[in-house]
């Protein structure tokens, strides 16, 4: 139906805070509503660009504000995608994709408004603009340029062509892991496989065999929350090898209906030849134009000295797990799946720290606390549960945000667990960005994966999973504490390489004592975490960083790799690729990588990470340094720190220029040695 009168998404949206209407919207509504919000749009710019008499600022203040209901839908349309698909929406997904990246393309290379964004970049040293509207002016007239207002007619054509069929496919490589993700379960019989799981493990599995329709036993789900535990803690080797086998396999696509690597093909082939459209030798070098990195050179330098470092630290961490095989009587060669059961077994003799003593003290429900605590503490912010506020569904928990002085903020929606229809891995999106000079508040979202406890019982977190919880709570406020005057500036929409920062350094806090103390309490007793193993949790900070720092730098150095071959180049074989170049690094295959590029939804699942997984580690150079300014300061909650870190970093968006908003809070720029010290690494060169 495409009349407003059956269609909620053509109709004004009355909830509370501009929220959407989740309960009456349907996968059929999104068509209609999508082509009346891009012919708005169009006749939008369409005026725009016949203003020829508007001033500077009004006209990129117009430039701004354009697209708003399409932004609306579309944040809708794509939080639905990734939280909570169905059949329906995906075939919705896989029709609008193409017509989507064809209006974005049409948009960026509007004849009219890019003559006036030319004229004005230009001019820009002598229009009298104030600072954020000069940096509006870059940004768009950069936007424009790198999706081809530039081109000739033949060239521009094309790149439209390219763009559409791009969306297309990683439209399809998204589905198609979802696909692996959701089909696959490892079935729990009995005491027998059910051996060496903790209870929260055991009882997060019989959850997801509930939510799975399964009357009784227990499942094994892809969600990291489950297969990470099953590694950790099962003796059974062979329950072990069958999960690692299809953990690592997803997109590999065995059986022909989820393969990823024709798609991977051609993905790499389309984007070295939009690359040479722009004149660039490889999609790496066309990526990183707009990044702080700028250059390949500066990401290799970086990557190679950590990868270096890690695999030293690796070969003393794997001398140290065949040592402790030995002892226990174990002759069989270390796999993949192997490496995380025998470095729990080193960590216990080593630290005298056990999972199942651990997870007790991080509830779910403490841990978001502790997390909303520091917010407070850090920022003024406070966090208020409205369960009355609409989401897309139960497992969601919906919160108004509130500065120190009472004033709204915005609204923040919580979705922690896994389940059918939902992407793996935990994500931070929007579904309005705050602007000033629209007089929008933000409304942000946080996506996990953890695994959900029976009813009734508390769903427990192990530390990987508490880390995540603060990483992804930081990207939400980045968003909420954005003050800038444009949309476009806003949040997290910031260089790629920059926008780790707020995430990452938020994890610090997690492992801070004072935190811990205030809220890591026993979920049974109450009782709050004993010192002595906070003791013992600091001390085991660096154990298996160098198993950690290696998986990822590998899934960074293949990324940069498979982009850094020019046009005709590309590799036919993405899995043949990906094992050259880690033969070629020397790479232990027991410790394998984050990601393969089969199923490596960063780089293919969109174009927002490719030629980019490297800016994690390029965050964490920021993020180290900047957390040793409250260490310098002598207190995690310094005032004075934190208001210049609000101001600098969380609040500024993409209104100043990154480099400049570090030096800003920091006074200097970033060292390595941070870094490298809290990994561990400092002197393992």
């Amino acid at each position: 139906m495409s009349d407003a009168t059956g269609n909620p998404l053509l109709e004004p949206w009355t909830a509370p805070h501009g929220l959407p209407p989740f309960d009456r919207v349907r996968p059929e509504h999104f068509a209609p509503a999508f082509e009346q919000a891009m012919r708005a749009h169009r006749d939008e710019l369409d005026a725009v660009a016949a203003r020829a008499d508007a001033d500077a600022a009004t006209a990129l203040a117009a430039l701004d504000a354009a697209g708003q209901p399409l932004a609306r839908l579309s944040h809708l349309f794509y939080n639905l995608t990734a939280s909570r698909t169905s059949p329906a929406l995906q075939q919705v997904q896989r029709e609008m994709a193409p017509r989507l990246a064809a209006h974005e393309q049409a948009v960026l290379t509007h004849p009219g408004v890019f003559a006036r964004l030319e004229a004005l970049h230009e001019r820009r040293d002598a229009l009298g603009i104030d600072a954020e509207s000069r940096r509006l002016l870059e940004r768009l007239h950069r936007d424009h340029v790198r999706a081809g207002a530039r081109l000739g007619a033949a060239a521009q054509a094309r790149h439209a062509q390219i763009v559409q069929r791009l969306a297309t496919l990683t439209t399809q490589f998204a589905q198609n892991v979802l696909a692996d993700e959701s089909r696959w379960q490892l079935e729990l019989r009995g005491e027998a496989d059910l051996a060496g799981l903790p209870d929260g493990v055991r009882a997060a599995a019989r959850q997801a065999a509930v939510d799975r329709g399964l009357a009784d036993g227990h499942v094994i789900t892809l969600s990291r929350s489950l297969v990470v535990p099953l590694l950790t803690h099962s003796p059974r080797r062979d329950l072990r090898e069958r999960a690692w086998r299809a953990w690592v396999g997803r997109g590999e696509g065995v059986d022909g209906a989820s393969d990823n690597r024709d798609l991977v093909r051609e993905i790499l082939r389309l984007r070295a030849e939009q690359a040479a459209l722009h004149g660039f030798a490889s999609y790496a070098d066309y990526a990183l134009d707009d990044t702080m990195a700028r250059e390949q050179r500066a990401v290799r330098r970086l990557l190679d000295d950590v990868w270096a470092r890690a695999l030293a630290a690796v070969g003393r961490e794997r001398d140290a797990l065949r040592e402790l095989q030995r002892d226990r009587g174990g002759d069989e060669p270390l796999e993949g799946w192997d490496w995380r059961f025998w470095a729990e077994r080193l960590r216990r003799r080593r630290y005298a720290i056990d999972d199942a003593e651990v997870k007790p003290y991080f509830a779910l429900e403490r841990m978001v606390a502790a997390a909303f605590d520091c917010a407070q503490r850090l920022f003024g912010l406070r966090f208020v549960p409205r369960a009355d506020l609409p989401v897309y569904h139960p497992d969601v928990v919906a919160h108004e945000v509130f500065d120190a002085a009472g004033a709204p903020v915005g609204v923040f929606l919580h979705d922690n667990f896994a389940r059918p229809g939902k992407r793996s891995s935990a994500w931070m999106s929007a579904l309005r960005w705050q602007s000033q000079a629209l007089g929008t508040t933000p409304v942000i979202l946080n996506n996990n994966n953890f695994a959900k406890a029976s009813p009734g019982e508390p769903t427990l977190l192990g530390f990987d999973d508490v880390r995540t919880l603060f990483h992804e709570f930081g990207h939400a406020l980045h968003g909420l504490l954005s003050q800038v005057r444009y949309r476009r500036l806003s949040g997290t929409q910031v260089l790629r390489d920059f926008v780790e920062l707020p995430s990452q350094l938020f994890e610090h806090w997690a492992l801070e004592p004072e935190v811990l103390r205030r809220h890591a309490r026993h979920a049974a007793t109450g009782e709050p975490i004993p010192d002595a193993l906070i003791e013992r949790l600091h001390a085991a900070r660096h154990f298996g960083q160098g198993y950690e720092t290696l998986r990822y730098t590998a899934s960074a150095i293949v990324d940069l790799e498979a982009h850094a071959l020019g046009r005709g180049r590309t590799p036919d074989d993405a899995v043949a690729f990906e094992r050259d170049v880690l033969q070629r690094l020397g790479a232990p295959p027991e410790v394998g990588m984050n990601h393969r590029l089969v199923h490596f939804q960063h780089l293919f699942s969109g174009s927002s990470y490719a030629a980019g997984y490297y800016v994690y580690l390029w965050a964490e150079v920021l993020d180290a340094d900047a957390h040793d300014a409250f260490v310098e300061a002598g207190d995690a909650f310094d005032r004075t720190t934190a208001e210049r870190l609000r101001r600098h970093v969380y609040a500024a968006g993409n209104s100043v220029e990154p480099s400049a908003t570090y030096v800003a809070f920091r006074g200097r720029e970033a060292r390595i040695e941070p870094m490298l010290r809290k990994k561990g690494l400092l002197a393992a060169g």
